[in-house]
């Protein structure tokens, strides 16, 4: 057996909007021919290019990178970027990332446009209506996404979500297939069916 792929550093922004009032999140649908999650819909973000360095700087240079070209919206800098959670693509995929998830409120007036190459659609919805949508096979939404949708769901506004948020490192999660039978589907340790 082959030794797992090593995960490419990689960043990923969950963009808000709604101030006091609501929070709203940018996700963005993959597209068709793209080799990793093609027609998914995902908060925007990619891998880190070689120019941009390594470590945590690289990783906010990636990810205003790939705000500015997948969804068209200019974030002020990387000092915006508030760290959420990471991920890192199971072993037994060959294609894999290690993607550190920041939170960013989305600039005033934004307009998200896709960038017709990487993405082919954009939409700023709520949490709890992205799900939804989901659970009804409208939008096909992966794992690291739905869990994200879950946490930041559990907010009432893009202000308290932000005032919650740390600034410190994040526990990588690295999800699994379950064991046993039945349909192939992930889970993270604790879930029923984490192999360990």
């Amino acid at each position: 057996m082959d030794p797992p792929v090593t995960p490419r550093p990689a960043a990923t922004v969950v963009l808000v909007r709604g101030g006091d009032a609501a929070l709203e999140v940018l996700l963005v649908r993959r597209a068709a021919g793209q080799r990793f999650m093609a027609g998914a819909w995902v908060f925007p973000g990619g891998a880190v290019d070689r120019g941009e360095g390594d470590g945590d700087a690289a990783r906010r240079a990636a990810a205003v990178r790939e705000v500015a070209e997948e969804a068209g919206i200019v974030l002020a800098g990387p000092e915006v970027l508030v760290p959420f959670s990471r991920w890192i693509t199971p072993p037994e995929l060959p294609i894999r990332f290690d993607a550190t998830f920041y939170l960013a409120a989305a600039p005033d007036g934004a307009t998200a446009v896709p960038d017709a190459t990487e993405v082919d659609d954009v939409a700023w919805l709520t949490p709890a209506a992205a799900l939804a949508a989901g659970d009804r096979d409208e939008l096909l939404i992966e794992f690291p996404t739905r869990r994200t949708l879950e946490e930041v769901g559990a907010f009432a506004s893009a202000r308290a979500l932000l005032a919650a948020a740390g600034d410190g490192p994040v526990q990588a999660r690295m999800p699994q297939f379950a064991a046993g039978g039945g349909p192939r589907r992930i889970v993270l340790p604790g879930d029923p069916g984490h192999p360990r």
